[in-house]
């Protein structure tokens, strides 16, 4: 080892322990297993501001755990649903194409989302539509399509 690194693994030990980062305070109070710690790198607030020792990852972990009616119950509103959405997803549901909420009428359609069409028949003109017409429209006394020999084609 050199000199100069002895010397700067001296002077980190020494910051360490008299002037450390947020970051090591962070690690340190939960190593030791405490819930929360007071920070002593802020000059305006030294000492006064106490941080949590969970991390981001752990936070949203414990609330997947969590469903929504616990969530409500807790006070946490952050995954909940507001009056207009729940209006909406009721709406979807229904397959309803527009839904009312305060007065004002909105769509359900999402963002890029088209509106479903009914199928259509094609337009077909001349002799071949009046065949169609008269095979779909066909009263039922004439007896249908079998007796007039549209069936033998089957056969």
């Amino acid at each position: 080892m050199s000199i100069m690194k002895k010397i700067r693994d001296k002077a980190d030990k020494v910051r360490k322990k008299y002037i450390p980062t947020f970051g090591e305070q962070h690690s340190k109070a939960k190593s030791e297993g405490k819930k929360t710690f007071k920070s002593t790198r802020d000059d305006t607030k030294k000492g006064n501001l106490e941080y949590s020792t969970e991390t981001k990852a752990e936070r949203s972990k414990a609330q997947k755990i969590m469903s929504n009616r616990e969530r409500a119950r807790v006070g946490d509103k952050s995954k909940q649903l507001s009056e207009k959405g729940a209006a909406f997803k009721l709406a979807k549901k229904m397959g309803k194409d527009t839904f009312t909420h305060k007065g004002k009428k909105y769509t359900t359609l999402l963002k890029g989302e088209k509106k479903k069409k009914l199928l259509q028949m094609p337009e077909l003109s001349g002799k071949t539509s009046t065949k169609i017409k008269k095979i779909i429209r066909s009263p039922k006394r004439s007896g249908g399509m079998a007796l007039r020999g549209y069936g033998k084609a089957m056969r």
